[in-house]
């Protein structure tokens, strides 16, 4: 061990050994506590929060028969069921130290050690405490975002034919481990589709995963998404897990999936084919265990057709698809969310604004809404912030000119290829030539715009 890291908790009832054993840990761990007496146990692991427990397989009140050692073994994992519990144990006691890693313990130390190994065991022991804690923390946010969601679908909320067609999928499937996907333009919610499914399925009590894979540059992906081993490469100071590993038992939910190049298609394919994934660096892979959800804003068919994704990927993760309509297409929903919003925002910023008048409501419906309800959810809260009044009129709503309804757009065809290219073509010069921000107002990904141009000649 380079650095010193990990608490440790000695028990033995000869002082020789714990002596032994501080002298040659002192210089690698950051504490270490002998005791002789087990029975000091319960005190010690409330007085510390131990990494790794070393716990003498026999004491003096039963020196051969190892049953003390198990007893404590028992106590020490009620008090802590993540605890990681090393039995010291002499030479001939081997089998009685298999028994007791049946029992719950991680591993055993023989009589008279080896120092080297004895060090090497104690560090492994160390990162095995750091993983589980680190699982542990992630199930209990996992828990928290459960107990805070605590309505059907939460935030994702609506009583239009569109909705209610998207609810009643996602009733059907969300117990089942069917693949899933996605479809939708930016900030209709697709994110909160995913996390409705993974709350309201068997898994709903493991990790769920959220993977941005237009964020993900290629070098990244692999080290991301299937994790990489200590010297893997000049960054890979430690050995890590990829999402899919921490999925592992839970969801993982491919956002952006459209975005993939096709090298990285094949290798994400490879991986849900085999079901296991192979760190970078490293030889042997691991088995893995979860339920599958994407999501795009593309139009992943036509790619497929077009060769830019692989049809036989697309099959793979479209076992269902989901495909939540824009805001524009379901405008009887506006004033719900316009009051579910509203009712989020009051409390944040301590303020009593009443229902929306049916004036409001119906300049916030002749709005295309172009960043769907992600937009029109900041346009409330901006909304609200910057007035002083509790009554929000017509005049409070700024709302951007060029999107405030189709027909501004001169158009004299309705080939859906023509108005998508002058739209474009539009915005692009709005923004002289910024792809950037043509693709924020367009409330489309770089990648997914640099795709369109390229479409259109642009």
């Amino acid at each position: 061990m380079a650095t010193k890291s990990g608490k440790i908790l000695a028990i033995d009832d000869n002082a020789d050994i714990l002596f032994a054993l501080k002298l040659l840990l002192k210089p690698h761990v950051e504490l270490i506590r002998t005791e002789t007496s087990p029975s000091r146990i319960p005190q010690c692991m409330a007085e510390d929060d131990f990494d790794v427990i070393l716990l003498d397989m026999n004491f003096t009140k039963d020196a051969i028969s190892g049953t003390e050692g198990f007893t404590w073994l028992e106590k020490i994992l009620q008090l802590d069921p993540s605890a990681v519990v090393l039995f010291i144990t002499a030479y001939g006691d081997v089998e009685k130290s298999v028994k007791a890693i049946k029992a719950g313990a991680t591993d055993f130390i023989i009589k008279p050690w080896q120092n080297e190994k004895l060090i090497a065991t104690i560090s492994s022991a160390v990162k095995l405490r750091e993983s589980r804690r680190e699982v542990s923390n992630l199930k209990e946010r996992q828990k928290e975002f459960n107990t805070i969601m605590d309505q059907p679908f939460a935030d994702f909320i609506g009583t239009s034919p569109g909705m209610k067609k998207v609810f009643n999928t996602i009733s059907k499937v969300a117990g089942t481990d069917a693949n899933i996907l996605i479809l939708g333009e930016n900030g209709t919610g697709k994110e909160l589709v995913a996390r409705a499914l993974h709350r309201h399925s068997a898994r709903k009590d493991e990790s769920f995963i959220s993977v941005d894979l237009g964020s993900l540059s290629e070098t990244l992906f692999e080290s991301e998404l299937f994790g990489h081993m200590k010297g893997a490469f000049t960054d890979a100071k430690t050995d890590r897990p990829g999402r899919f590993e921490l999925a592992s038992g839970g969801t993982i939910f491919l956002d952006e999936i459209g975005n993939l190049s096709l090298p990285l298609q094949a290798k994400l394919l490879t991986v849900l084919e085999r079901r296991e994934v192979t760190r970078v660096g490293a030889n042997k892979p691991k088995p893995i265990d979860i339920r599958l959800i994407s999501a795009t804003n593309m139009g992943i068919k036509q790619m497929a057709l077009e060769g830019s994704f692989r049809q036989d990927l697309l099959y793979r993760i479209n076992t269902v698809e989901i495909d939540i309509p824009p805001l524009r297409e379901r405008a009887e929903d506006i004033p719900l969310l316009a009051d579910h919003f509203l009712k989020i925002f009051s409390k944040k910023y301590n303020k009593k604004v009443g229902r929306l008048s049916p004036q409001v409501i119906k300049k916030l419906t002749a709005y295309s809404w172009p960043g769907n309800v992600r937009e029109f959810q900041h346009v409330i809260e901006r909304t609200l912030i910057m007035s002083d009044s509790t009554t929000l009129t017509e005049q409070d709503f700024h709302l951007s000119a060029h999107t405030q309804s189709a027909g501004e757009l001169e158009i004299d065809s309705y080939n859906l290829d023509d108005v998508e290219r002058k739209i474009i073509e539009k915005v692009l010069k709005k923004h002289q030539g910024n792809v950037s921000k043509a693709a924020s107002d367009l409330g489309l990904t770089r990648t997914s715009l640099y795709r369109r141009l390229e479409k259109y000649g642009l």
